[in-house]
């Protein structure tokens, strides 16, 4: 065979080529097999397993939490504790004080005493982050739900509180709980309420005194000549809302003093809707406005009933004309509060 013939493989190779590499098997290609380590073996089966079970236990606490309304003192044990469960609570509580299971629970002496214990303490605690003000003004509005003497004390302690928001709070959640105890047919709260929110009402935040102003008008069957005279001073309050609330205050009482600032509340003039293509500002800006007017015209309406049921007598014409010049307002539930107080107002005119 001539040397042009032969196949590369038959070629006498060259000594001073390097060697040929060594073809490997299928078996040397794989890595050796060895044991697995310890390590190995918790990345594998310890590690998920811990997470797992940190997953369950996260869900059996919400779980927990949120069945906390089978035992009522379930939610002190848990507000007592500075973690995000103790929201959670709060959260749930104020759901069943509305709930199905509200009239047991504002009716509940102990929880309405181991909350105010909760708050008493929090306000010693000398903690002022936004936490512990959330935790006292929750609490303030979580005794105003209850229909039991014992939710009293707590407020009075925090109605004169430094700070303005708990001490709103407090107002607020007190002409709630006087409203729930004579709903309720028990005693309302005495003087001493009285006089702590005739105090509140002197204080230098116009929330405050807006608030005051409102459950003075509530509150003051305990001393009604007092809470009469500051309501009279609050009436030319800088504030309006300070204004309006004294307004409605007196009107409770059946003051007919009343009637001058209701007619202006009557008066607000409509704001115009938002301009097309305006900034998103101007127009939240625009119904804000057009909503504080609703309300506060809507409050006047309720104001002039209170006064109707408490004097037993008519308006004055120029107040009646307010009220007929509403019947076509833009906003149906002022013209449903329209109807409503002429309803009342023709109860009152015996039949021909």
């Amino acid at each position: 065979m001539a040397d042009a013939d032969r196949r590369p493989a038959d070629l006498p190779r060259d000594p001073a080529a390097p060697p040929r590499p060594r073809t490997l098997s299928a078996d040397e290609l794989l890595p050796p097999v060895e044991p697995p380590s310890a390590g190995f073996l918790v990345q594998l089966f310890v590690v998920p397993a811990v997470i797992v079970s940190i997953i369950v236990g996260i869900w059996l606490a919400f779980h927990w939490i949120a069945h906390l309304g089978q035992d009522p003192q379930a939610y002190v044990r848990t507000l007592r504790r500075d973690n995000e469960g103790r929201w959670q609570a709060a959260l749930n509580l104020a759901n069943d004080l509305r709930g199905p299971t509200g009239k047991t629970l504002k009716s509940d002496a102990a929880l309405a005493t181991e909350l105010g214990r909760i708050l008493a303490d929090e306000s010693k605690s000398g903690r002022t982050g936004e936490q512990s003000q959330m935790l006292r003004v929750y609490l303030c509005r979580a005794l105003g739900e209850f229909s039991i003497p014992d939710a009293v004390a707590p407020l009075l302690e925090r109605v004169p509180d430094p700070d303005p928001a708990v001490a709103r709070a407090a107002t607020e959640a007190l002409a709630v709980l006087t409203t729930n105890l004579v709903a309720a047919g028990r005693e309302p709260p005495g003087p001493a309420a009285a006089a702590a929110v005739v105090a509140a009402s002197k204080g230098e935040d116009p929330g405050l005194r807006s608030a005051a102003a409102f459950t003075l008008g509530v509150v003051a069957g305990g001393n009604q000549q007092a809470a009469s005279e500051r309501l009279l001073t609050l009436l030319v309050d800088a504030s309006d809302d300070v204004r309006y609330n004294a307004a409605l205050a007196l009107a409770r009482l059946g003051d007919r003093r009343s009637l001058d600032t209701l007619e202006e509340m009557l008066g607000l003039p409509d704001e115009p809707a938002p301009v097309p293509g305006g900034s998103r500002d101007d127009e939240d800006a625009a119904q804000s406005r057009r909503y504080k007017r609703a309300l506060v015209v809507l409050n006047a309406l309720r104001g002039l009933a209170l006064l109707v049921d408490a004097t037993g007598e008519t308006l004055p014409e120029g107040v009646l004309a307010r009220v007929k010049g509403l019947a076509d307002d833009a906003v149906s539930n002022i013209r449903d509060g329209v109807a409503a107080l002429e309803t009342k107002l023709a109860r009152l005119t015996p039949a021909g």
